[in-house]
């Protein structure tokens, strides 16, 4: 059986590199046969993962960088999950909302109730903001990922908890977690194994039929 796919987005100005640590790659070993292949997708500095005056960072994500992994890995094009931490949760939970996923993961995802909360660039402006506001979305519907199985965690310390929590009261179904933690790649490392080990238990689970490979 074809393995599946994972594919993590890293925080902002930073780099794939920052994801693709040791903690990571332990926790992946740890899991042997049942491990997914992880591909880790480059967002640039401040994209955020959404299609913009900059680039086309959403489209770039699901239309080259998943097919692109489909073809060179030979993975389950039907079991795919996606996640990433701060800015790439973010791009995560946002990209997931154009295409069916297995699996949805947010660790410590960048996430702002209103436009007057975020930090300069991560839209390009309020519209740019209304059109890819996460926790709006789901409050306008709580099925927001559908069937996929979603995981969001945030430390006790991180800024963006109360935000992130917010978004977990609204989502059907969301497993939520709070870590003792601040915000800071050190903690996603902390906790590396039960982050994989979900991922792998999930994409194990995963019906096919409820997550086309093509985008709804």
């Amino acid at each position: 059986q074809a393995r599946p796919l994972l594919v993590m987005l890293h925080g902002r100005s930073s780099s794939p590199d920052s994801m693709a640590n040791k903690s990571i790659a332990n926790a992946l070993d740890d899991l042997g046969s049942r491990a997914p292949v992880v591909v880790f997708a480059n967002g640039g500095d401040h994209s955020y993962y959404h299609d913009r005056s900059d680039g086309r960072w959403g489209s770039y994500i699901l239309d080259e960088v998943i097919p692109a992994a489909i073809r060179k890995y030979d993975v389950d094009p039907r079991r795919i999950a996606i996640g990433g931490f701060s800015m790439g949760g973010f791009g995560a939970l946002d990209l997931a909302r154009f295409r069916r996923f297995c699996v949805v993961g947010g660790h410590s995802a960048a996430m702002w109730r209103t436009g007057g909360e975020k930090p300069q660039g991560a839209f390009d402006d309020a519209e740019d903001f209304d059109q890819n506001d996460v926790i709006e979305a789901a409050a306008k519907n709580p099925r927001l990922y559908g069937n996929a199985r979603v995981w969001s965690d945030v430390g006790t310390e991180d800024p963006f908890r109360s935000a992130d929590e917010e978004l977990a009261r609204r989502l059907a179904g969301e497993r939520f977690t709070l870590w003792r933690g601040e915000h800071d790649i050190s903690y996603i490392e902390k906790h590396a194994d039960e982050v994989l080990g979900f991922y792998a238990d999930a994409l194990e689970r995963c019906e096919p039929r409820l997550a086309p490979a093509a985008a709804d």
